[in-house]
C-alpha cells in the first residue's frame, strides 16, 4: 500500500524534533522506505530535515541522499563533513555515489574521496567521474560479475560467488577474454544443468547487446526499450568491459528526457522547477513569450494589409480566430507524432512518403471540417454562402499547410542536430498563426475580389 503524508503526521515528525525525542522517532521513520521519508524531508524545513538525517541508520541514509530533491540534498550535505559523506558513499553503488560526488564543490570532492575508506570503491567512483553524465559512462556502475572463456563451470561458479557479494542484484554474468575484451553472456540455466568440467567457451551465448562508454544516455534508453533489456555492458574503446548500466538508470533519464521535451514543447527554454526562483524562471520563459509578441506583430500587420477586406465584408474578421486556432492545433498535433516517432526512432519510409500522408490525411479532416463549417456558418450565423465557401477553402487549405509545416520542422531540427521537441511549442504554433492569417485573407481576396 502507498504511503501517503498527512499534515497531522508531518505535525507529529515537528513535534518529535522539537522535543528531541531520538527514540520515538526512530521507530516510527525507521519502516518507511527511504522514498517516503525523502519526501517527508522535503515538507520539513532545513533543521528538522538534517536533525531526522541524522538519527537514521546510515544505509538508510545513504539511499535517502539519491531520493532527495537537489536543492534538500544539497542544504543536507553542506551540513556533514567530508568524512560522515565519505561515509554515505560507502554504502552506495558506484555509479551513485559518482552522481553525488558530481554535485560538491571542487575543494569538497578530493576531500570526500580521500576519506573513503574502500580503496577499490574510491578507485571506482573516480573512473566514473571522468564521464559526461549524460553518456553511457556517467551512467554505468562498476558492480557486475564477468567470467572469463577460459574458466569452466565450476570455476565459474566459484568466482561467481565472490563477485556477487559486492553486486546488489545481479542480471546478467559477462564473459570476457585474457584482455577483458567481452564476448558474451553467460545462462544461469545452462550453467546448473551443463557438468562443472565443461568449459565456458562451450556454454555462453556469444550475441550480447552492449554499448560503448561514449554513447548518449537517450540512445542507450532506446535500445533497452527495444529490447526489453534489464541491465546492458558498456565497453570501451577497445571493446574491454567497464561497467554495465541497469534499469532503474535508465528510468531516470527517460524521466528528464520527457520533462525537458514537455518544457520546450510548452515554450520553456532552460530546465527548470517551479521551485526556483523568479529570475530563473523569467530567463526560462521570456524568449519564448518574446518570440510570441514578435509574431503577434507579424499577424498585426498582415490583418492591417487587409483592411480593405474588413470594410467591405466585416463577418470575414470574426473567422480570424478561428483560422488562427485551427493552424495552430493542426501543426502541433502533426508535430507532437513526427517528434514521438522520432524520439521512440519508430518513423520510417522517406520525408516524402510522410508529407504526401500528411497531405492527404489533412484533406480528409480539412474536407469534414468545412462541410461542417459551411452548414454551422448558414444555419447558426445566418451568412451567405460565399462567405461560408471562402472560409472552407481557406480552413482546408491552412490545414493542409499547417500539417506539412508541423511534420516537416521537427524533421528538419533533427537532421540538424536540434531538439525536435522545440518544433511543438511556440514555433510552430507562432509560425501557423501567421501562414493561416495570410492564406485565409489572399484566398478570400481571390474568390470575393475587394
Amino acid at each position: 500500500m502507498e504511503f501517503k503524508i498527512s499534515r497531522d503526521f508531518l505535525a507529529q515528525i515537528e513535534q518529535l524534533v522539537s522535543e528531541n525525542r531520538e527514540q520515538e522517532l526512530y521507530q516510527l521513520l525507521n519502516e518507511l522506505h527511504y522514498a517516503d521519508i525523502a519526501e517527508i524531508m522535503g515538507e520539513l524545513d532545513d533543521a528538522d530535515a538534517s536533525y531526522i538525517f541524522h538519527i537514521l541508520d546510515s544505509e538508510k541514509t545513504a539511499e535517502i541522499l539519491l531520493e532527495l530533491d537537489e536543492e534538500v540534498r544539497e542544504k543536507i550535505l553542506r551540513n556533514l563533513s567530508p568524512k560522515e559523506i565519505a561515509e554515505e558513499l560507502d554504502e552506495l553503488s558506484t555509479d551513485d555515489a559518482a552522481d553525488i560526488i558530481a554535485e560538491l564543490p571542487a575543494e569538497v570532492k578530493e576531500e570526500v574521496i580521500s576519506e573513503i575508506q574502500d580503496v577499490e570503491h574510491a578507485k571506482d567512483i573516480v573512473d566514473l567521474l571522468r564521464y559526461d553524465e549524460d553518456t553511457a559512462g556517467g551512467l554505468m556502475g562498476k558492480e557486475l560479475v564477468r567470467v572469463n572463456e577460459n574458466w569452466n563451470v565450476l570455476t565459474c561458479v566459484r568466482e561467481m560467488r565472490e563477485q556477487a557479494a559486492n553486486v546488489q542484484r545481479v542480471h546478467s554474468i559477462y564473459v570476457i577474454d585474457d584482455e577483458d575484451r567481452l564476448k558474451g553472456r553467460l545462462s544461469l540455466k545452462d550453467l546448473l544443468v551443463t557438468s562443472t568440467k565443461t568449459p565456458i567457451s562451450e556454454v555462453y551465448i556469444r550475441k550480447v547487446d552492449f554499448v560503448k562508454v561514449n554513447t548518449p544516455g537517450v540512445e542507450v534508453a532506446r535500445i533497452m526499450q527495444r529490447y526489453d533489456l534489464e541491465a546492458i555492458p558498456v565497453v570501451d574503446e577497445l571493446g574491454r568491459l567497464v561497467g554495465r548500466i541497469t534499469i532503474d538508470d535508465i528510468v531516470d533519464v527517460i524521466k528528464e528526457e520527457a520533462d525537458k521535451d514537455y518544457q520546450l514543447a510548452a515554450g520553456i527554454s532552460q530546465d527548470v522547477e517551479a521551485d526556483d526562483s523568479i529570475l530563473d524562471l523569467t530567463r526560462a520563459r521570456l524568449p519564448w513569450l518574446v518570440l510570441a509578441l514578435l509574431g503577434g506583430f507579424i499577424s498585426v500587420k498582415l490583418l492591417n494589409g487587409f483592411s480593405g477586406a474588413m470594410n467591405n465584408h466585416k463577418e470575414l474578421f470574426f473567422f480570424t480566430p478561428l483560422i488562427a486556432a485551427m493552424a495552430g492545433n493542426v501543426g502541433v498535433q502533426s508535430s507532437a507524432i513526427i517528434v514521438q516517432g522520432l524520439a521512440n526512432n519508430s518513423i520510417s519510409g522517406s520525408l516524402w512518403n510522410r508529407l504526401i500522408k500528411e497531405v492527404l490525411l489533412s484533406l480528409l479532416n480539412g474536407t469534414i471540417l468545412a462541410l461542417i463549417l459551411i452548414i454551422g456558418s448558414h444555419l447558426l450565423l445566418d451568412m451567405g454562402y460565399d462567405v461560408g465557401i471562402t472560409v472552407s477553402i481557406s480552413l482546408i487549405s491552412v490545414i493542409i499547410i499547417a500539417s506539412l509545416i508541423g511534420t516537416f520542422v521537427p524533421i528538419l531540427l533533427n537532421r540538424f542536430g536540434i531538439d525536435p521537441a522545440l518544433a511543438t511549442g511556440p514555433f510552430i504554433t507562432t509560425s501557423n498563426d501567421i501562414c493561416g492569417i495570410l492564406i485565409y485573407f489572399t484566398i478570400a481576396k481571390m474568390i470575393l475580389g475587394f
